[in-house]
């Protein structure tokens, strides 16, 4: 079967269709990752989005039952160069052309994924839509532009909509979930927190009534600054307990202490993102997934601890008198393997402090 990708620009590629059969609608970003797309493909952070994978073979390993990010797919479409349907690794329980179609999810291959990824470097992010319904590019531009005037609330589409509780021996944590992926869970739950997943809409109240030793703020999809509430919430939660923000949780904690935010013009999406830390001067690959970043406009009581090596965008930053630490980049995805789980540790060393 036949599909089309468009961009509200008009550029336009022919390809194959693979998922499900219809249209899917939203920001095409690259993801530059070579490995990992299963979990790519689950983090809720990339909700309200169409993701291309920059890397031409996707699907080799197949998917599994483990590695998921959330308890589905989040993300509103794929594109890919080549679709492999006959995937080789003992932990594959199902083949890449049945996981799609499974989970509904309106795919496009065969197209020159190389230069979709020019094109958006160049021109910047934009909406797009994959159609295997209609071939016309004008109705399918018209369909685009209405869908894109739709207003969303993406971490609210994405949130627990109930309190969430991982026993444990060890601190207890409040996790404030913008749209948490599983492996933040895991990395606390490995070193014995006492974890409770709130939604983001929680009030002070309601997460102070836990009494928790430290207070996580996730990663999640969208702009920062559609979330008001939650960052009048952060506000009176700042010298209250230690806080650890990571991903759009980093970036509603600076925008709590004063920061502002800014858009940037294709994002950070991948595996392969050097970060210089700049209090022990080394440099650590990490994955990232977000297309808005801090400014360094910070007041004289915050320290920005982390930046990009590619750009200089801020990645991370502590509190000079208050427990707070926070990182861009996401340290539970480890590309290293390892390498930035320590923002973890520290984490657990506020708390207990």
């Amino acid at each position: 079967m036949k599909a089309v990708l468009v961009l509200e620009d008009g550029t336009y590629w022919a390809g194959e269709a693979f998922g499900h059969e219809g249209e899917a609608v939203g920001e095409v970003v690259f993801n530059t990752s070579m490995t990992g797309y299963q979990e790519i493909i689950t983090d809720p952070s990339y909700n309200g989005q169409i993701v291309a994978m920059t890397y031409p073979l996707i699907g080799n390993y197949g998917f599994n039952t483990e590695d998921n990010e959330s308890y589905k797919p989040h993300l509103q479409g794929f594109i890919v160069k080549e679709l492999c349907d006959s995937p080789s690794n003992w932990r594959s329980s199902i083949s890449p052309s049945e996981f799609f179609l499974k989970n509904n999810i309106v795919g496009i291959k065969g197209i020159d994924t190389r230069a979709l990824t020019q094109h958006i470097r160049h021109h910047g992010s934009m909406f797009g839509i994959i159609s295997t319904e209609c071939g016309n590019i004008d109705i399918l531009m018209g369909r685009l532009q209405q869908k894109k005037g739709e207003k969303r609330n993406l971490v609210m589409e994405v949130t627990t909509k109930t309190t969430l509780h991982k026993s444990g021996p060890g601190k207890k944590v409040v996790v404030l979930d913008f749209g948490v992926k599983y492996n933040i869970i895991r990395s606390l739950e490995s070193r014995g927190c006492n974890i409770y997943v709130l939604p983001a809409y929680s009030s002070y109240d309601e997460i102070m009534g836990y009494n928790p030793d430290g207070i996580l703020l996730s990663n999640g999809p969208g702009d920062p600054t559609d979330l008001p509430s939650a960052k009048l919430t952060i506000q009176k939660l700042l010298g209250k307990k230690p806080i650890l923000g990571i991903c759009l949780g980093h970036q509603l904690l600076g925008l709590a202490l004063g920061g502002t935010t800014y858009k940037l013009k294709f994002g950070h999406h991948g595996g392969n993102h050097p970060v210089k830390d700049l209090l022990t001067n080394k440099c650590y690959i990490t994955s990232q997934n977000h297309n808005y970043a801090l400014k360094a406009d910070f007041n004289e009581d915050v320290t920005i601890t982390h930046i990009n090596v590619n750009d200089g965008t801020v990645e991370g930053f502590r509190h000079k008198s208050l427990p707070i630490i926070s990182v861009q980049y996401h340290p539970e995805a480890a590309p290293g393997p390892a390498d930035s789980a320590y923002v973890f540790d520290d984490f657990l060393s506020m708390m207990g402090s």
